[in-house]
């Protein structure tokens, strides 16, 4: 076969590509696959429409991160990073991101997004954020949300002791010294 031959339907592909994308202009989602999502615990239909604002854990953390993601993407047209987002049903957890601008001269006005998430990968990476194993990361999400180690326990099935032990695991890797130090530079994009 030719390559004139081969027709390609680039919304199907796009739809059911194996990780999340998203097409947002101004930061509002104008399109979404199927895996985007899952992994946000919800519909297409659910998602087209909304700003991004809705899976972030904080407003200030969407303004805080898209002040800081539009100069990455002035500058470089891409962008990536490790960061807790909120899924549509409040659960918070960790995602890679990956963005392009198609319009670095107003850095969000036409953006393509990838996600995957972390909780399901597994392997080494340079970030400091991806290389917490699975259950530190389930450990630091519900921190951010402010559970208590019981609360935690009971949530993950595990004793609060070993909770305690992953805190102190993600104390030790943050270099902080206590909770509301460690969630600030957990949220910090």
């Amino acid at each position: 076969m030719r390559a004139e031959e081969v027709a390609i339907d680039y919304r199907r592909a796009f739809e059911d590509s194996p990780v999340g994308q998203a097409i947002a202009r101004n930061r509002v989602i104008v399109a979404c696959n199927h895996v985007f999502a899952s992994i946000f615990r919800g519909s297409i239909e659910d998602i087209v429409g909304q700003t991004f604002e809705r899976f972030y854990p904080t407003q200030a953390d969407f303004e805080s991160t898209g002040q800081r993601v539009g100069s990455f993407l002035a500058r470089d047209r891409t962008f990536s990073d490790d960061r807790v987002m909120r899924r549509l049903d409040g659960d918070l957890f960790w995602v890679r991101v990956r963005g392009f601008t198609y319009t670095p001269d107003d850095a969000h006005a036409h953006t393509l997004w990838v996600f995957t998430e972390l909780t399901a990968v597994h392997g080494a990476s340079e970030s400091l954020r991806s290389s917490l194993t699975p259950r530190e990361r389930d450990v630091a999400a519900l921190l951010i949300e402010g559970k208590t180690a019981k609360e935690i326990g009971r949530s993950l099935e595990v004793s609060p002791r070993t909770v305690d032990i992953y805190k102190t695991r993600l104390l030790r890797k943050y270099n902080v010294s206590n909770t509301p130090e460690l969630v600030k530079r957990l949220l910090a994009g």
